[in-house]
């Protein structure tokens, strides 16, 4: 006895939809789209108009008073190349890539020699990794306080130290060359932020096979050349997102300077606390051309890390494997 099984395929095949329906996945992503537009959207858009909005005082001919009248031009950002605003806004574009570059750098070195530490096993292992969270769990706030009150004048800094160095004071200097706000601000933000760095880190070295490990070892790699040939091309992924991350982070940094060294501090002044200083001030136009410029700064950063480097954030590069 033979049954065929054409028919029913055949049917199931008309009653599948072949591209789906579009008012259906339309109406199930209209929330979420919705929210964003709401949520993130809009506020860019605002503040993208409001940093073409001038702002001058006239006297009104008629009744004798000042008024303030708002007008649409490139003012706001032409003042980001003249003038003190100028000053200002080099000193803050200046301090901001610093600290990005020189703390992301840190804190990569940091970060890998921690991940191959915990990847180890020895006794006490979890206790470690558990411990190494904390500065990260901490809120950067407490973060920012707990080390201003390491820096004071009488604090384990210079206790340690044993210097009388006074680490907010906006023109010290540590060692007659490097700025003392500065210096505090870095090693505050790389022992916050280094841990983030090594548990993307060991997430990534935990996923490479044992077998090249032992293959390297019996062809007689030292170790310093299985780690430049095997572990960090292959932990390169999880590497380059945890950068990235850390990148688009430093660049808006604002409450850990704001907080341990305070508003306002040529040494330590970036875009964000720039930006907060002209609008806590009134000066809505500046302070949205700021903020303009810091996210077409962290536009940039994303682009090329996403393009360029090749930085898998939704998972990508698994297509095609297996």
């Amino acid at each position: 006895m033979t049954i065929s099984i054409a028919a029913p395929v055949k049917r199931a095949a008309r009653l599948r939809p072949r591209g789906g329906d579009p008012w259906t996945a339309a109406l199930m992503l209209g929330p979420t789209l919705l929210t964003l537009a709401l949520v993130a959207g809009y506020p860019v858009v605002a503040a993208l108009r409001l940093s073409f909005v001038e702002v001058a005082n006239r006297v009104n001919q008629q009744t004798g008073m000042i008024e303030a009248t708002e007008s649409f031009g490139l003012g706001n950002y032409a003042g980001l190349f003249t003038g003190a605003s100028g000053e200002a806004f080099r000193n803050a574009f200046w301090n901001t890539t610093l600290f990005t570059i020189v703390g992301v750098a840190a804190e990569v070195v940091l970060g890998v020699a921690m991940a191959l530490v915990m990847q180890r096993a020895f006794r006490g292992r979890a206790l470690v990794r558990a411990s190494v969270l904390v500065p990260w769990a901490i809120p950067t706030a407490i973060s920012g306080l707990l080390w201003k009150w390491i820096f004071e004048t009488d604090g384990v800094a210079n206790a340690v130290l044993n210097t009388d160095i006074v680490w907010t004071a906006d023109h010290a200097t540590v060692w007659g060359f490097m700025s003392a706000p500065f210096t505090a601000v870095l090693i505050a933000d790389i022992w916050k932020t280094a841990p983030f760095i090594g548990l993307l880190v060991l997430a990534g070295l935990q996923i490479i096979p044992k077998d090249v490990y032992e293959a390297a070892r019996v062809d007689g790699a030292s170790a310093m050349r299985t780690f430049w040939q095997i572990t960090l091309p292959l932990v390169r992924p999880a590497l380059v997102v945890a950068v990235l991350f850390r990148l688009l982070d430093a660049l808006k940094m604002f409450d850990l300077p704001f907080v341990l060294v305070g508003a306002n501090k040529h040494s330590v002044e970036t875009l964000s606390t720039l930006a907060q200083y002209e609008l806590s001030n009134v000066r809505y136009g500046p302070a949205a051309a700021y903020s303009t410029v810091l996210f077409i700064y962290v536009a940039v950063i994303a682009f090329i890390f996403v393009k360029v480097l090749g930085a898998d954030l939704i998972g990508r590069g698994l297509k095609g494997r297996g």
